[in-house]
């Protein structure tokens, strides 16, 4: 009985943490969407480009987009 709850426990908290990641994307996807157009339109539809681009013109970006940018790279060197 205590495996199969650990078990769904698990299974319940590794589902919430992709939804939260999940999230967090929308999030940072929405903050930066008008910085892209303005600043990286050129590079539309290719993600990576476009990131790329944002990172050179960093200075530009909104502060929101800014706060994206910087809690990604955090959350990648992890």
């Amino acid at each position: 009985m205590k495996r199969k709850f650990f078990a769904v426990l698990l299974a319940f908290i590794a589902t919430g943490s992709s939804v939260t990641l999940a999230a967090s994307q929308k999030e940072e996807d929405k903050a930066c969407r008008s910085d892209a157009f303005r600043l990286c339109s050129s590079e539309i539809p290719n993600r990576e480009k476009i990131e790329a681009c944002m990172k050179q013109h960093y200075d530009q970006l909104s502060p929101l987009c800014k706060k994206a940018f910087d809690t990604s790279s955090s959350d990648s060197s992890k």
